[in-house]
């Protein structure tokens, strides 16, 4: 720090962007007041407990879990085994084979959430729940491929070839040494994708029914005719939860195995 103050002040402004609108809302929902204001009046968790007691909240919870989950799933179901046969083998399309398994993330999400939504919803006639797992699943399919594709890039296709050669068959080399060779990945890809769908707004506004909407879609509806702070606390427990998957992460797998893709 004393050697490079410039960069270390850099650095500091940068955190200070990047943490300082956390730290204000979560000072927000801790406001003893009645609408959204900084500094808060007074300390109080009343609106903690609104914010649990709200029905709509708690609905949309459980749909958001759901569909994170098993959005997550699927796409690694999917993407394991196309990742595996994308980096192990060579073929005639490989490249267009892959640049499909990655167009999801490529395409607009607003487009993507149209496009579901006239396949699915009004040719399909599937139902609003449904078509948001299927679209989630499709929307986190290139991380699953991805994340889990760097793992096996960056390991030793030796390790396989001499477990085939000692005479293992194909599914104890895969469950004894390519499975965990991958799941340093595999563990990044579900962290990541579960996140990314239980935050998503675009998709899961075109895809929401009546009575089916996740999370994020019931507080931007909430915040479009209230102003008190219940989005705040909201916000604040979503990222205590966040905190308490990344220290549970750290404590069974390590950071370093987890985010070394």
């Amino acid at each position: 720090m004393r050697r490079r103050p410039v960069l270390t002040g850099l650095a500091a402004l940068a955190m200070a962007f990047l943490l300082g609108p956390i730290l204000l809302v979560a000072a927000t929902a801790f406001t003893a007041g009645d609408t959204i204001e900084f500094p808060p009046q007074g300390l109080s968790t009343k609106w903690f407990a609104k914010a649990l007691a709200h029905e709509p909240f708690r609905g949309a919870l459980t749909t958001s879990l759901l569909v994170a989950a098993g959005g997550t799933a699927i796409a690694l179901a999917v993407g394991i085994p196309a990742a595996l046969v994308l980096q192990r083998r060579r073929f005639r399309g490989r490249g267009a084979a892959e640049a499909l398994f990655l167009s999801p993330a490529i395409v607009p999400e607003l487009v993507l959430g149209f496009a579901l939504f006239q396949q699915l919803m009004v040719t399909m006639r599937i139902t609003a729940l449904g078509a948001l797992l299927i679209g989630h699943s499709v929307l986190l399919l290139p991380y699953a491929v991805r994340v889990t594709g760097a793992s096996l890039a960056l390991s030793d296709p030796a390790l396989e070839e001499a477990g085939r050669g000692l005479g293992a068959g194909p599914f104890r080399t895969f469950f004894h040494i390519t499975l965990p060779v991958m799941m340093p990945g595999i563990v990044s890809a579900a962290m990541l994708s579960f996140l990314t769908s239980f935050n998503n707004v675009p998709l899961s506004l075109l895809l929401n029914g009546p009575g089916v909407s996740t999370l994020p879609v019931e507080m931007l509806h909430y915040v479009e005719f209230s102003f008190d702070p219940v989005v705040a606390a909201v916000s604040t427990l979503l990222l205590g939860a966040t905190v308490l998957i990344a220290l549970v992460t750290e404590r069974l797998v390590g950071f370093n195995k987890v985010f070394s893709q």
